[in-house]
């Protein structure tokens, strides 16, 4: 999908929110990510415009700014317990946290900006996102339940962290049943965004086919059309 058409599809998103009765958490849903571009990427394409701060302002501006127009926020925190032993030094600065969310959100749907943004910043390659409510998302993560073959490998090849679901979606079998004969229960596991990992080798294709055939005979779910998967 070409930027131009994510631009024309940011100013009209539909947003769905869907109780996910079994664990109480919340989906979030969009239309965009029918289109092709993944939740994470509609969330923040619909946000950007909005969110981001200039380089040339203040922290606590940029802040500010963030907060009045709905973006992320820090959720009330107060430690309730001793602290660890050990205290973390911190020598280094933390990755930016927008250049983050940017770099994980191009993994959805773009790989020449993934492959430029890691030749300048190598450092974002396994940088976890929270789009909220302890869901996290890495660059890897997006671009596996996309089914985006050829994000993932470019990932892979820079220091990318693959997961049960990242195994899942490549039709990597050997590595799917050490994971579930280790701990069967990873059957009902859920990646970013609480996409299955049935739906990780659904949106693999025909390569990780193997693989949907094997965790369909382990537990039968209901396999609902992907319309994304004709556009990759």
């Amino acid at each position: 999908m070409s930027s131009s058409s994510i631009n024309s599809l940011s100013s009209s998103l539909a947003i769905r929110s869907q109780e996910d009765a079994p664990n109480g958490r919340r989906k979030i849903v969009k239309a965009a990510f029918l289109s092709g571009i993944g939740i994470a990427a509609a969330r923040l394409l619909s946000d950007t415009s909005n969110v981001m701060a200039e380089e040339t302002e203040k922290p606590n501006q940029a802040k500010s700014k963030a907060e009045s127009s709905g973006g992320p926020t820090e959720a009330d925190w107060t430690r309730d317990y001793e602290p660890p032993s050990f205290t973390p030094s911190w020598k280094k600065p933390q990755v930016n946290r927008q250049l983050a969310a940017d770099f994980v959100v191009f993994a959805h749907y773009e790989p020449e900006r993934v492959q430029k943004l890691l030749d300048r910043y190598p450092e974002v390659i396994n940088a976890a996102v929270d789009w909220g409510g302890g869901d996290y998302e890495t660059a890897i993560g997006g671009a596996s339940h996309m089914g985006r073959h050829d994000i993932v490998e470019i990932l892979l090849a820079r220091g990318g962290r693959p997961d049960l679901f990242t195994l899942a979606m490549l039709g990597n079998l050997d590595g799917v049943k050490a994971l579930l004969e280790l701990e069967p229960k990873l059957i009902d596991a859920n990646g970013p965004h609480g996409f299955s990992l049935h739906f990780h080798a659904q949106v693999g294709g025909e390569r990780a086919k193997n693989v949907l055939e094997y965790l369909q005979s382990i537990k039968e779910v209901e396999l609902r059309p992907v319309p994304f998967m004709n556009q990759n």
